[in-house]
């Protein structure tokens, strides 16, 4: 494993041992002294679409932005060893506590694409933006080519939690925040498209379905998520999660025929659950249940972040005490794991674009990169995800096609419940 400093990459005598999974460390530039103190989070995340840039909020109201691969490693130098001229690195100010981040706008999606390993390159890098949501409830917008402000966007009244750009390819971007808003913003005018107003406290999480028709969001004093609609702005439907259990986290499949819920029961030991519902018939599909085996713990371990792999056949969940786990979707128990044994403060979470990379931020700092399983695609698993990101649910069942095969797309063949053993009680 190497640890890589902020500004600078690692000497020649750095070694660097992968058998744990982890590949890659980034430290943040302040004092050692600071480390562990309110303030150090590294709250998110995020890979430019292209997969071309990272950029990670390392505390105290610091932005880091490099280029990917990371200057120092082995893609990032060239056969003489010497380190490729690919993009400058920044550093950028926000003033204030980071909470969110997102890279924007995304490429239009098209049928299928979420399939592809398409071309690294961002297409326009001159276009290319990146949001910052701040405790003061303003969100800066930033031009990644030059290290610029751009504009700040104001309305949030307290912390700006979430950014999504939708996978359409306009410049649009839906922020979620602990005033109990969504706003829809217009980033050609800088103003607020539109206010979507929750019915339970703080917004905790928001995404945007891959075909832009919903936002699902999450609330935290009614444990309720709600689903949005991106045309009329107007609410369609809730999630019937159990009233006792804690919702925090939530994201779409890549072809957006599921929604996976994270949550836990503060007043049980069971430990954290994610729930895979449809979101167009909003019928409960499978649980992955934490390890039933483990001593009770001191603590709720709950979901602090979940999210799907980039050709949907994974999920990365973040919990207390268990850190990064890894859910192979279709099978009967956890076919692959990550045991970041050591490292138990893992805040965030999020896949590059192209597989086989998982980027975490911790609670002191840090940003780890992680080796994720890149599985060779059936064919039946493309088909489906190419007709499930253009036909919904509801159109699927009316198709006059074996119940087998109606199934299979629509995910009832999904195993009801899954238990995630740890290293311990491994079956």
């Amino acid at each position: 494993m190497r640890n890589v400093s902020a500004a600078a990459c690692p000497s020649e005598n750095d070694t660097k041992d992968e058998s744990d999974g982890l590949v890659e460390q980034l430290k943040p530039i302040h004092p050692e002294r600071l480390r562990g103190t309110a303030g150090c989070e590294t709250w998110s995340v995020a890979f430019s679409p292209g997969g071309t840039f990272f950029a990670w909020s390392m505390g105290y109201g610091v932005v880091k932005v490099l280029s990917w691969p990371l200057p120092g490693g082995e893609e990032g130098h060239d056969r003489d060893g010497c380190q490729t001229d690919k993009a400058p690195e920044r550093t950028l100010n926000c003033g204030h506590t980071v909470w969110g981040l997102a890279f924007g706008p995304h490429p239009k999606n098209r049928p299928g694409a979420i399939c592809q390993a398409s071309d690294s390159i961002d297409d326009d890098v001159q276009r290319l933006l990146l949001a910052t949501g701040l405790n003061n409830g303003i969100i800066k917008i930033w031009r990644v080519a030059t290290g610029e402000a751009v504009f700040n966007l104001e309305g949030h009244q307290s912390v700006v939690r979430e950014l999504v750009f939708p996978p359409n390819g306009t410049l649009t971007l839906v922020s979620g925040s602990r005033d109990g808003t969504l706003r829809i913003w217009d980033l050609e005018t800088g103003k607020t498209r539109h206010t979507l107003r929750s019915r339970g406290g703080w917004v905790v999480c928001c995404r945007v379905a891959p075909d832009c028709s919903m936002i699902a969001s999450v609330s935290s004093s009614d444990n309720r998520v709600s689903l949005w609609s991106l045309r009329s702005y107007t609410f369609m439907k809730g999630l019937a999660v159990h009233r006792q259990r804690a919702v925090s986290a939530c994201d779409f499949s890549p072809d957006g025929g599921m929604l996976a819920v994270g949550s836990s029961d503060p007043q049980a030991s069971a430990g954290w659950r994610v729930d895979l519902w449809d979101p167009y018939t909003t019928e409960l599909l499978a649980t992955l249940q934490d390890c039933c085996n483990c001593e009770p713990f001191m603590a709720p371990n709950s979901v602090k972040t979940l999210c799907f792999s980039p050709d949907g056949l994974s999920l990365a969940v973040v919990a207390d005490h268990r850190a990064l786990r890894l859910w192979e979707l279709g099978q009967n128990t956890f076919a692959m794991e990550t045991d970041l044994t050591g490292f138990h403060n893992e805040l965030c979470c999020t896949f590059h674009p192209h597989g086989g990379i998982i980027a975490t931020g911790t609670r002191d700092g840090y940003a780890r990169f992680w080796k994720a399983k890149s599985p060779v695609l059936s064919l039946s698993h493309l088909c489906r995800a190419v007709l499930r990101y253009s036909v919904s649910t509801p159109q699927i069942q009316a198709l006059p096609i074996p119940q087998k095969l109606l199934e299979f797309l629509t995910y009832r063949d999904l195993p009801k419940t899954q238990e995630a053993y740890c290293q311990a009680h491994w079956r």
